[in-house]
């Protein structure tokens, strides 16, 4: 939704782009605790830390696609006096699938550091804190088989990503 009202409109865009732009350059690391005392210890502070890391690679990707859509096809659909919605989800939509998984694919890197982070600051179990325990012991291998599971799981969630671009290339017709 963000990024269709940012695609639609230059003030909107310009009032809100730079807010989305200074939040980004914040050091995301820094932010974490505050996401511990805003929603305190555990899952949910983790899940907003998550988002929140991964919010801005997909609303400046899908943005992007949406205000890049074929200018031809949008004044098509104005000629043949389609609605709004209708030029969203038959012109602007399609054309922005790329650029939105662009920046899932992203985002989905990003997720894997928002809860390594969130680990490290707020959690009592999980992989990152097994690294943190372990690493104060000294145990090295389980330190690695601890990363190396992250990986996977990264790995696993960017497989997820690419999965769900090809079947909705295949469900709009479009060369994967």
């Amino acid at each position: 939704m963000t990024a269709i009202s940012l695609s639609f409109s230059a003030l909107w865009r310009e009032a809100v782009y730079p807010y989305l732009i200074a939040f980004q350059v914040i050091p995301k690391i820094a932010l974490a605790p505050l996401f511990t005392v805003l929603f305190g210890l555990g899952f949910l502070s983790q899940i907003a830390f998550i988002i929140f890391i991964s919010f801005f690679p997909v609303v400046v990707a899908t943005t992007t696609g949406l205000a890049n859509a074929n200018r031809d096809a949008i004044h098509l659909c104005r000629a043949l006096n389609a609605s709004t919605a209708q030029t969203v989800f038959l012109v602007r939509l399609p054309y922005a699938v790329d650029y939105l998984f662009s920046g899932l694919k992203i985002a989905s890197t990003m997720a894997i550091i928002g809860v390594v982070v969130g680990e490290f600051i707020s959690s009592k179990s999980g992989l990152a804190y097994l690294i943190l325990k372990a690493a104060s012991r000294l145990e090295m291998d389980l330190v690695m088989a601890a990363i190396i599971a992250i990986v996977i799981v990264g790995l696993l969630l960017y497989g997820a990503v690419l999965a769900g671009e090809s079947i909705v290339k295949k469900w709009l017709g479009a060369p994967s």
